[in-house]
């Protein structure tokens, strides 16, 4: 079960990194870094965000907290990007601290316990934490990007009105066993 759970875990935070990459590349640089107001975050300031958790959350991941005394949240919520590029550097490298953490992974890492602000979690509740936070906010991302976009949007999943014939080429195919994402 855990050899397929790592497995699966991989996938599934490659995933949602493409579902930003491909909102990314849907928009142009001003829609980077629209605010509907003053209290709602733009994708660049989301991005940032979840890139800052990463860096915290996954450092030293096994053996240090996962909310760092160097982090500054508050200030993830502030735009210091001058660029689309800039934000998608820093994003990229928050992925990477977090692959870098979680690919060398093994089964017997799972039932050791790390902390998050000195609250104990094994190995599996932490990583399914950050999933579930990560979705989260790239779900809202996906949002912005689709709102601004409007009908010029690129759907990243089955589009309106195709679900029918999505499912018929689905249950076309042989049964067998793989991830969802193999389809993607």
């Amino acid at each position: 079960m855990n050899t397929s759970y790592l497995s699966s875990i991989q996938r599934q935070f490659e995933y949602y990194k493409s579902l930003g990459d491909k909102t990314f590349a849907q928009i142009s640089e001003e829609q980077f870094f629209w605010q509907a107001n003053e209290e709602s975050n733009s994708i660049a300031i989301i991005a940032k965000h979840i890139a800052g958790n990463m860096f915290s959350r996954w450092t030293n991941f096994l053996t240090e907290d996962g909310e760092k005394s160097w982090r500054n949240r508050d200030g993830e919520f502030v735009n210091s990007f001058k660029t689309k590029e800039e934000v998608i550097t820093y994003w990229e490298q928050g992925w990477d601290c977090l692959f870098a953490a979680i690919n060398p992974l093994t089964e017997e890492d799972l039932e050791k316990i790390v902390y998050i602000r000195n609250q104990g979690h094994t190995v599996i509740e932490a990583i399914n934490r950050q999933l579930c936070h990560y979705s989260y906010h790239i779900g809202q991302l996906v949002f912005l990007g689709k709102m601004m976009q409007n009908e010029n949007w690129e759907s990243l999943s089955i589009p309106k009105n195709a679900s029918k014939n999505y499912n018929t080429e689905k249950f076309n195919e042989h049964k067998s066993r793989k991830h969802f994402t193999e389809d993607l």
